[in-house]
């Protein structure tokens, strides 16, 4: 009897510690992401993400984004934003710049937690292409292929999800390879 309780016991605790580890956020940028901390509390560990935090803080965009939410955010990555041309985000980061890097960013961001399977199932139901609009107010073409998510910009330029669903307490981040554009 007391045999077969500590296998029950032993049988839980390990499929317990599979259900953590499966739920577990991925690291982005070598850094845990916690889904009890906010979007900035997790994005300023990133080291792929300094960038964007440092354009977050330069469009006094931090408490709107340690706010409750929901919020999904497309994160541009370190190396995103260097593909911009030379300069751009010297000229983005200067405060006589402050409204078009406000418009930029929050071209990168939705009111709702959307989680990738949600995009998804919303890409399907629309035929192929679903059109995500932005607090910025810009729209985003998503579509899936082979099971990854690409959006497109007002400008045509094309950004990968690279990393989905990195759950926040007040949202989720998706990590982006291209920094999406409004229309200017």
């Amino acid at each position: 009897m007391i045999k077969s309780v500590l296998r029950g016991f032993a049988l839980a605790t390990a499929l317990s510690a599979v259900a953590f580890a499966a739920a577990k956020n991925p690291e982005v940028g070598g850094a845990p992401m916690f889904a009890t901390k906010n979007i900035i509390e997790n994005a300023v560990n990133s080291k792929d993400h300094t960038t964007l935090v440092a354009a977050v803080k330069a469009a006094g965009l931090v408490s709107t984004l340690e706010g409750k939410g929901p919020f999904t955010v497309f994160a541009p990555t370190n190396e995103a934003f260097a593909a911009l041309p030379k300069g751009t985000v010297e000229t983005l980061l200067k405060p006589e710049n402050k409204s078009t890097l406000t418009k930029v960013l929050t071209c990168h961001v939705v009111a709702a937690d959307a989680m990738a399977k949600t995009v998804a199932k919303m890409i399907k139901d629309d035929g192929g292409e679903h059109d995500i609009k932005t607090v910025g107010g810009c729209v985003l073409k998503a579509k899936e292929s082979m099971g990854k998510i690409t959006l497109t910009d007002e400008n045509g330029g094309v950004s990968h999800v690279t990393i989905a669903d990195v759950k926040q307490s007040n949202g989720v981040i998706h990590v982006v390879d291209k920094v999406l554009l409004p229309k200017m």
